[in-house]
């Protein structure tokens, strides 16, 4: 398990934006690339918490290789950022990069008609994990906080909001008082 942090350049910016990068590897895992990508393209772009609840209900083989390896990878962030003392918001992470890459390999044989065999091949993969944290976009807020209201204001809304709120039940009530009133009615004359 490998980490790393890379710099990445911005258009329009004349200074190096550093983005911390965390990741996992597993090698030689006897999948073929092909089909490891089918779950790796399900979690690419997406939160960690969507892209493990994404691995732990996908019905392919190699999905549970996968959520092993993004909890990998987010350990792998929690312990670096301990270490060097970063400010890391887990909620806040996202798989940045999810590759899956041929291995070597395994030639076999398969016994053929006549005497002849067919070669084949089994297939590894070696897939590559990062998560990075999201960067919070200007403007966007990330923690709900309530307005500080101001003690007149609130009143006059509450006294407002009440016999509005109070017409409406009374006025839904009666009709059905009414509508019942006659089916007992109906029922004693009988």
């Amino acid at each position: 398990m490998a980490t790393g942090s890379q710099l990445v350049l911005q258009e329009g910016m004349s200074m190096a934006v550093q983005t911390r990068e965390y990741r996992a590897e597993a090698k030689f895992q006897r999948v073929s690339p092909q089909k490891a990508r089918l779950v790796l393209d399900l979690i690419k772009g997406r939160g960690v918490q969507e892209a493990l609840d994404v691995t732990a209900y996908a019905r392919k083989r190699i999905a549970p290789v996968v959520h092993k390896l993004l909890t990998s990878a987010i350990d792998n962030a929690k312990y670096v950022a301990g270490e060097e003392g970063l400010d890391l918001d887990v909620d806040n992470l996202y798989v940045k990069q999810a590759l899956a890459n041929d291995g070597p390999r395994l030639k076999r044989i398969r016994p053929a008609p006549m005497g002849r065999a067919y070669r084949y091949q089994r297939r590894l993969a070696h897939i590559v994990l990062s998560v990075a944290e999201r960067e919070a976009a200007k403007g966007l807020v990330t923690k709900a906080e309530e307005p500080a209201v101001e003690p007149a204001a609130r009143p006059k809304a509450a006294k407002k909001a009440a016999p509005a709120a109070a017409k409406k039940p009374a006025a839904a009530k009666k009709p059905a008082e009414k509508k019942a009133a006659p089916k007992k009615a109906a029922k004693k004359s009988e």
